[in-house]
């Protein structure tokens, strides 16, 4: 099968923050409306489908028999992450089907299940409280990304794997530079080489005495699998929990914030009426997520939307654009922390959705239970016009978020 669409592709649209601060760049809406695919080129070069309308982009993540997951995610985007590279031993994110599966088997009793989450729940309130106690005798300006957001996330991923203090800079360092769109394969195999190392001397370990944390839970489990987990196989299981969780939900920690500081009716919403929070979170996450969208590869000659696909063809899925989709959410440009129903796929669909995605609504509900409540005042100590956003990376949101207060709230 060939496509029919024989017009020049287009860039591919990325988020222009400036323009649309909270959602997807301008010319989206006017591709979704067109009905039929059209093909894009990527900033890595690579030609694709470009998939934004919310049925569609579901239509294509829940299939992974003609769409794969070979490609990786973010070879559109991210120069480190070549779609056409061998998959290699232990990289669960390009697999499908039972040798995906076999690996979400163990992952999930480590960070997903009901108990973990609430057995974690404790920890992420105490260091939530911590961050904001060490706030407490200035009004700011700071800078919440960095003085809040990042400590955060890295403090909760480094717990949730028993990581010492000391050694938590080798996940940071690989994070920023995974999601860079300015390093290539050999500046990623540099950063994380050390990680890598790290991580086999805290798994060995683990094998002869096991703990109670989510690694230790990880190299039990794929231990005594089916078929047991080779070491390459858990340490890349262990780095990717410690890199994946770092920088993403910090950057929507921060993000969110943003959104809800510059619609300050919904930032008192959420002081003034907590059982909003479980909603605010999901629909932060519609509002803001995975907007560089994911990609993926067609296993054989199919459909989608209308357009013929080959073969091989490229595809990226745009969440967010699926997710300010109005055939599916009303008003959908609006932040709505009471919104219902919302059935958005900011955490992917089908087989390889988030495989953390309980951990960073733990994470985010904490947050935005927590921080209206003890900073009621919290409010941008900038024009919303100076804050500036990421560019060339596949995790967008604000480079800093600086803000300021009258007081911090005891706990």
């Amino acid at each position: 099968m060939s496509s029919t669409i024989s017009e020049q592709p287009r860039p591919l649209p990325l988020p222009r923050e400036k323009k649309c601060p909270f959602g997807p760049a301008p010319e989206v809406a006017e591709i979704r409306e067109q009905g039929q695919l059209v093909k894009v080129t990527c900033p890595t070069g690579i030609d694709a489908w470009l998939v934004t309308r919310y049925a569609d982009v579901r239509e294509v993540m829940g299939d992974p028999q003609r769409c794969s997951n070979h490609s990786g995610q973010a070879g559109h985007v991210l120069a480190n992450m070549p779609p056409d590279s061998p998959v290699y031993e232990g990289d669960f994110f390009r697999m499908d089907g039972p040798d995906h599966i076999r690996f979400r088997r163990v992952f999930a009793p480590a960070v997903s299940t009901v108990k973990r989450v609430e057995l974690f729940r404790p920890m992420v309130q105490r260091t939530v409280d911590d961050l904001l106690d060490g706030l407490s005798d200035v009004t700011g300006p700071i800078d919440l990304h960095d003085r809040f957001s990042k400590p955060l996330t890295s403090t909760v991923i480094a717990e949730l794997l028993d990581v010492p203090d000391a050694d938590r800079n080798l996940f940071r360092r690989a994070a920023e530079t995974l999601f860079s769109g300015n390093t290539d394969v050999d500046d990623l195999a540099a950063a994380e080489f050390p990680l890598f190392e790290y991580v086999y001397g805290a798994v060995a370990k683990r094998k002869t005495a096991p703990g109670e944390d989510a690694l230790s839970v990880l190299v039990t489990r794929g231990q005594s699998a089916e078929r047991p987990f080779t070491d390459v196989e858990l340490i890349k299981m262990a780095a990717s929990l410690l890199v994946a969780g770092y920088d993403t939900t910090a950057s929507m920690i921060t993000y969110g914030m943003l959104a809800l500081l510059d619609r300050p009716e919904q930032y008192a919403l959420l002081r003034d009426d907590p059982a909003t929070v479980p909603g605010a979170v999901e629909e932060i996450v519609r509002l803001l997520g995975v907007g560089a969208g994911l990609l993926r590869v067609a296993k054989v000659d199919t459909e989608i939307g209308g357009t013929p696909i080959a073969a091989g063809d490229y595809v990226v899925v745009a969440i967010q654009a699926a997710n300010h989709d109005p055939a599916q959410f009303a008003d959908p440009e609006r932040l709505d922390v009471t919104r219902k129903p919302n059935a958005h796929i900011g955490f992917g669909h089908g087989p390889h959705q988030c495989v953390g995605q309980q951990i960073a609504r733990l994470e985010l509900s904490t947050v935005l239970a927590t921080l209206p409540r003890r900073v009621p005042s919290l409010r941008l100590a900038v024009p919303f016009d100076e804050v500036e956003f990421k560019t060339e990376t596949a995790v967008c949101g604000p480079v800093t978020l600086p803000v300021s207060w009258d007081e911090v709230l005891p706990a």
